[in-house]
């Protein structure tokens, strides 16, 4: 597992002070999962450890990316390039940031960075569960001013079909 700065969820995770041992997956439409992470840590210092065996090294668009192939997708990671406190302690944004993707069409060359996917995560039961909204990723090309760590807005998602895509949810338990 390639760690990124360790998180790891525990049934309870909702009132729990830490997630360490939680597993990350992503979720197909009929329900069948893929393991792609796990978390480590407290709540308010957490680190994710991706999962290397369903990874596999792509250089597309004059970068490398971290990708999960499909039949007909490809799901590919995209780190978040700028500071992250790596706190769900109030919230769960910085989880949704570390889990950043941007699918490809399994016969496209390229990658198109308006194809990203992003999960937004709430507590479900013993768990997290993040619905899938599509969004430009094209926001993040320009560091946000100084201090601002969450520069992803409301107005920059929309709700994903969850009909029309691989993967359309994440699931952390």
């Amino acid at each position: 597992m390639r760690l990124l700065g360790a998180l790891v969820l525990v049934p309870g995770l909702a009132g729990a002070a830490e997630v360490d041992g939680a597993t990350v997956y992503l979720e197909e439409a009929d329900g069948t999962r893929i393991e792609i992470a796990t978390l480590a840590g407290p709540r308010n210092s957490y680190s994710v450890a991706l999962n290397d065996a369903v990874f596999s090294d792509h250089f597309l668009s004059m970068r490398p990316f971290r990708c999960i192939e499909g039949a007909q997708k490809t799901w590919c990671h995209v780190p978040y390039p700028y500071d992250i406190k790596r706190d769900i302690s109030d919230d769960l944004i910085d989880l949704d940031y570390d889990f950043l993707f941007v699918w490809k069409g399994k016969t496209d060359y390229g990658i198109n960075m308006w194809n990203g996917v992003y999960y937004r995560l709430e507590t479900v039961g013993e768990g997290l569960v993040g619905r899938m909204y599509e969004m430009d990723m094209g926001v993040l090309a320009v560091p946000p001013e100084a201090g601002e760590l969450r520069p992803v807005r409301e107005v920059d998602l929309e709700e994903a079909d969850p009909e029309g895509h691989w993967l359309p949810r994440m699931v952390i338990r």
